[in-house]
């Protein structure tokens, strides 16, 4: 990609560049922000650095790249975390000074950052990207800073401390001097402080007066004067005023006369009202108009986390296309969101199922009419994207599952800069999500993050870096995928060959045993789903869903189960010892209860229902009943259930119409048979049917017919 650089003058604003072009890119422009004033060295900005911008000027003739500059003429006015356009800000500043690098050089496409750990910097330049339609490229956001900083001078990153604001730095002392010379020392002081060696928490700022892209010259600073802003005895502060310096050329070519116009000025005022954003009106939609025939719900009944689910039925021949139907689910989602006095910005996750990987870029299209920034002030929410055999199943060629929470609670981990830390989520969709001590964490790819390109060695090593990428979402909610999921699910391409599929498994208990700490550890539930295919023709995507509840001692129960032969006297069955192996739960702090019940062509046998039609109630019946037998035995109820999905295999042979019908049948005759009504009143089924190629607890073997996987929260 071309990109423009925001430079400070800093190390890291020169060092990122440095990463972009061994990430492939080319730096075509440069764009600083600076004081009104000349003779003021540093604003109070949240944003900008500006201390030594007097030098900046230099780096269009050092690097024979233009540079773009702008005098701060805002303010930090909209100082919340997440940025919203607001005029006279100075984030305003930025936009403008982008918009005109743009139109002079409309090949550009994306935009260079140092952020390493400001979230508040990061967000106000992904905002900015996102309304400019830029890429954000932040290649040293949350890396260590020890081994950035070594990095940075071991590369050639020459630069000077041009601000101290720290205690253990001097004014007097470390201004001027050398970010090599400095190195030990200010790896002393985190030792001894817990300062941030890279400066990240104020300690101290740079001015970068060399490095590999200064290729026709370097700057020399031939005098300077110490400015004291607070003489504090602890933590003085003070910064460096550059009076003279000049240019020193590298060879005999280097500053020829410079190109006219290879600096300009960007004048011109910030937008004064909210850009339109030509969003779709929140209002509800009409239902009459827009819904299809053949559109069908479910909600589970919990009432403060409950999921709803909308699809199509035997809809393939008259659909006319993948964009339509899923324009026609995603309606019918929003309408009822609408009528129960929700909106998309409730919704803590979104599961998206096509019927054609190849149509993704279609979808997402339309997606993002729905789903904006706009309407989810709070964050959007995280997203699995996976092809599923709809149309072979009967269904239509779009289906929605959408996690929806009562409240504002939760907190929503987006970064849609690329960088070295995890795959970025361009768009309106997160990587994370944590509700109530639950992290839903978007599916994850096998994706290189600095690259965004797939792992090319095989399923093996995308797992292996799918798995890197969760754990380092992970780590931003101070976790860890080793000791506190509670659930894997991992989705595999019908494309990958069985004998490296079946090793996969093995793979990924070896990378938890690697990633295993101190902390106690839950047991998680593994489920692998065969499926037709996932986005970028991915072999392996992985789901974690975790436990983090703070201030809470993680605990999971493995309560000796107290067997009632009057509560599991529906359609008759009695404890057997097989039961059990059909059943993986983990319940922790008697608040959660995830259940995975897996049925196989064998079990179908155990069951011993010599009428052949009548196979298929006999088995959902068995799976209503163990499914109540887990809950029952952990004191949850199915008022506490929030999701409940029922992957069957189309190997099956059965229509989604008649599936339907016998597990609807069988919630029913469990209801009727309980004296409170243990399923609830809601009208609306609580399942979601969702069709597969084939499932099971191990990579090696997918052989279910039917798997439910149900999760329960209590309040």
């Amino acid at each position: 990609m071309k990109v423009v650089a925001l430079v400070s003058g800093g190390k890291d604003s020169c060092y990122v560049m440095m990463k972009c072009i061994q990430y492939g890119h080319e730096i075509v422009a440069l764009a600083n922000l600076l004081p009104v004033d000349d003779s003021v060295d540093e604003l109070d900005s949240y944003m900008y650095q500006t201390v030594g911008h007097q030098i900046i000027v230099s780096y269009a003739e050092c690097m024979n790249v233009p540079l773009f500059r702008r005098r701060i003429r805002g303010s930090s006015r909209h100082q919340k975390l997440s940025y919203q356009m607001t005029p006279d800000d100075e984030v305003e500043d930025l936009f403008v000074l982008l918009s005109e690098v743009k139109r002079q050089i409309p090949s550009i496409t994306a935009v260079s950052s140092g952020a390493i750990a400001s979230d508040y910097q990061r967000l106000r330049v992904e905002s900015i990207c996102s309304r400019l339609g830029l890429v954000s490229l932040a290649f040293l956001w949350k890396q260590d800073q020890t081994l950035l900083l070594q990095e940075m001078i071991a590369n050639g990153i020459k630069a000077i401390l041009v601000k101290v604001a720290a205690i253990g730095l001097d004014p007097s002392k470390h201004l001027g001097k050398d970010l090599a010379f400095m190195e030990p020392y200010l790896l002393k002081l985190k030792e001894l402080y817990g300062s941030n060696v890279c400066g990240e928490g104020g300690e101290y700022e740079t001015l970068t007066l060399d490095c590999p892209l200064f290729t026709n010259a370097r700057i020399v600073l031939d005098e300077f004067q110490v400015v004291l802003h607070s003489p504090d005895s602890i933590a003085p502060v003070g910064v460096l005023h550059p009076t003279t310096f000049h240019l020193e050329k590298k060879d005999s070519n280097s500053l020829e006369e410079k190109e006219p116009g290879l600096v300009f000025e960007v004048q011109g005022d910030g937008p004064n009202t909210p850009e339109s954003t030509h969003q779709r009106d929140n209002r509800a939609v009409d239902v009459v108009e827009h819904t299809r025939n053949g559109v069908h719900l479910s909600k589970t009944g919990k009432e403060n986390t409950f999921s709803i689910c909308c699809w199509l039925e035997g809809s393939s021949e008259s659909s006319t296309g993948l964009k339509e139907d899923l324009e026609s689910v995603l309606k019918e989602t929003e309408s009822q969101l609408l009528k129960q006095g929700f909106n998309w910005q409730n919704v803590l996750y979104i599961h998206l199922y096509i019927s054609d990987m190849s149509e993704f870029a279609a979808a997402n299209e339309t997606y993002v009419k729905f789903i904006t920034h706009e309407k989810c002030p709070f964050g959007v929410p995280s997203r699995s994207t996976i092809e599923l055999p709809l149309v072979e199943a009967g269904l239509g060629k779009a289906y929605v599952e959408v996690l929806v929470a009562n409240d504002q609670s939760k907190r929503i981990l987006h970064v849609q800069s690329i960088s070295s830390w995890a795959p970025s989520c361009i768009g309106p969709y997160s990587q994370a999500t944590l509700h109530k001590g639950v992290l839903h964490m978007a599916g994850q790819l096998g994706l290189d993050p600095p690259t965004m390109n797939l792992r090319n060695e095989g399923a093996v090593a995308e797992l292996n870096q799918a798995l890197t990428n969760s754990e380092a979402i992970a780590e931003a909610f101070r976790c860890s995928i080793s000791s506190s999921a509670l659930l894997f699910v991992v989705f595999c391409s019908a494309r990958t060959e069985e004998s490296e599929r079946s090793q996969l498994h093995e793979k990924f208990l070896s990378f938890l045993d690697l990633a295993k700490s101190s902390r106690r550890v839950l047991d998680p539930i593994f489920l692998y789903i065969l499926v037709p295919d996932l986005p970028k023709r991915a072999l392996v995507e992985v789901k974690p869903v975790l436990y983090v509840e703070e201030d809470s001692e993680t605990e999971d129960e493995t309560r000796q189960e107290q067997l009632c032969e009057g509560d599991y006297g529906c359609w008759g069955y009695k404890p057997e010892e097989w039961h059990q192996d059909c059943v993986q739960k983990r319940v922790v702090d008697g608040k959660i209860c995830v259940t995975v019940l897996s049925i196989s062509t064998e079990v179908m046998k155990k069951l011993h229902e010599p009428k052949e039609e009548q196979q298929l109630e006999r088995v959902t019946r068995f799976c209503v009943h163990l499914l109540n037998k887990t809950l029952y035995e952990y004191s949850f109820s199915w008022n506490d259930t929030t999701s409940l999905r029922i992957h069957f295999s189309t190997s099956l042979g059965v229509s989604v119409k008649r599936l339907f019908n016998v597990f609807e049948t069988a919630f029913k005759e469990l209801n009727e048979m309980s004296p409170e009504g243990i399923v609830g009143d809601s009208k609306e089924p609580t399942f979601n049917l969702v069709p597969v190629l084939g499932a099971g607890n191990s990579s090696a073997s997918l052989d279910n017919i039917i798997t439910c996987e149900l999760f329960s929260l209590r309040s």
